[in-house]
């Protein structure tokens, strides 16, 4: 009975144990993959970012960049100056007429929406004449054409002790101005205010009606 009762169990085997080192490894893996992989994600974020940021800056540049719309006169014809040239006739009632087309290019990719505008026509400092230039809409990248006629106040013109010595020069020298105010909107993002300023001086030939020297000067304003 005593030596049963001095038996004891068997240790066990020392093969069966937990390797600190070992887990310390899998450990330190784990953290180094978790690392890397933060920092992946972290670098495909930021290539993203700068991306959008280069495709912003090229969009700003190219695209979204408002641009000045372009006004031009052309055409201009003067219509009963050959009544006004006659000597008999000076000092006489006389209808003068000048007409000619406007043209207003946009060079943006957007609209350009512009308001009723009025030019006004000068002969030595004073207005002699105004026209009404409608309201209207020059698409993107595209050229719109508005026709005016100036009928000419003969009894501011013909008052003017200029006119005398230019007529029996046979050169008339007068000037346009008009104001054109409009807007650019593209995509409903980018909305700019544009006043476009166009001050024209010419001078008249009185024989064949002819338009010379015509020099135009553009401000815009954004």
């Amino acid at each position: 009975m005593t030596e049963k009762r001095e038996q004891v169990l068997p240790l066990a085997p020392a093969s069966i144990g937990i390797d600190i080192n070992e887990d310390e490894d899998i450990s330190m893996e784990f953290r180094h993959h978790h690392h890397r992989k933060c920092i992946t994600c972290c670098g495909c974020i930021t290539a993203i970012f700068l991306t959008i940021v280069m495709i912003m800056l090229v969009l700003m540049l190219t695209v979204f960049h408002v641009k000045d719309p372009v006004i031009k006169m052309k055409n201009v014809k003067i219509q009963g100056f050959d009544a006004l040239a006659r000597p008999n006739n000076l000092g006489q009632a006389v209808n003068l007429t000048v007409e000619a087309d406007v043209s207003v290019k946009n060079p943006n990719v957007a609209s350009f929406k512009f308001s009723n505008t009025t030019l006004s026509l000068y002969y030595d400092g004073n207005v002699i004449g105004e026209a009404r230039i409608a309201a209207g809409e020059a698409r993107g990248r595209r050229t719109v054409d508005k026709n005016f006629r100036i009928d000419v106040m003969e009894g501011k013109i013909l008052i003017l002790p200029r006119l005398k010595s230019d007529l029996a020069s046979g050169v008339l020298s007068v000037s346009t101005y008009t104001k054109i105010s409009g807007k650019v909107k593209i995509i409903n993002i980018i909305k700019k205010h544009v006043v476009v300023q166009m001050n024209c001086t010419m001078t008249v030939n009185t024989s064949s009606l002819a338009i010379q020297d015509q020099n135009c000067k553009r401000k815009t304003s954004l």
